[in-house]
């Protein structure tokens, strides 16, 4: 099975054609300035069109029925509703519709989520000027789109997944441990409690029968979740 990293190599160094039509493609992200930013990246681009905007997850909804977009490139952290429950809407109710996940975060665990939803591709917002384009082409395509920054953490995050049977948030949760963050800290960059947290801890050390934190780290090390 080709990897998430071999996935974004392909689809940069496939030959393209110029196609007959313009790809369609919408853009939903609740900052009008980044809209602006994204349009105009996407405009100096032979063979792609912008045919809407949106700017909440009621409006992407609705839109995209009416102009049937080949590519909806969505910001997931947008008012309105969950932008996850909507890929999921979407690529239901217009399966030719493909979405990107735009975001801050290069986190592998925020990735997974948006591919497990049904996203073709996941980018972050400053790298755009470089990947967007990119990404719309090769998920028009069919093919799937993941930032290099992110790629090869997710390779390794679902390698632990799948033979250590952790699960995505343990393994976030594992992560900020070796990189030597606190309970308290972790609980906040994941908007969850201490208690979770501790929660979280415990079941990681039991299902990995790892006991002390330089444990943790070498293991981690040698699963490839500390990659930049």
């Amino acid at each position: 099975m080709s990897t998430y990293l071999e996935l974004v190599r392909d689809a940069g160094e496939s030959n393209e054609l110029a196609p007959t039509t313009p790809i369609r493609v919408m853009l939903a992200d609740d900052h009008a300035m980044m809209r602006r930013c994204l349009r105009l990246l996407l405009e100096g681009e032979e063979g792609l069109e912008v045919v809407g905007e949106a700017a909440d997850v009621a409006s992407v909804l609705r839109h995209a029925g009416a102009q049937r977009p080949q590519v909806i490139v969505l910001d997931i952290s947008m008012p309105g509703g969950s932008s996850l429950d909507a890929i999921g809407r979407l690529r239901a109710s217009s399966p030719k519709t493909h979405v990107i996940a735009l975001t801050m975060d290069d986190n592998p665990v925020f990735a997974q989520r948006a591919l497990a939803a049904g996203a073709s591709g996941y980018i972050v917002k400053e790298l755009a000027d470089d990947e967007l384009s990119q990404a719309v082409r090769a998920v028009a395509r069919g093919q799937q789109f993941v930032s290099p920054r992110v790629s090869a953490r997710l390779d390794a995050l679902n390698s632990s997944l799948v033979e250590d049977k952790l699960t995505p948030r343990e393994a976030e949760v594992l992560r900020l441990i070796a990189l030597g963050h606190t309970t308290v800290e972790i609980a906040r960059k994941l908007h969850l409690s201490p208690r979770t947290i501790e929660t979280h801890r415990a079941r990681i050390h039991a299902r990995l029968g790892l006991s002390t934190r330089a444990e943790l780290v070498h293991y981690s090390l040698r699963r490839g979740l500390l990659r930049p």
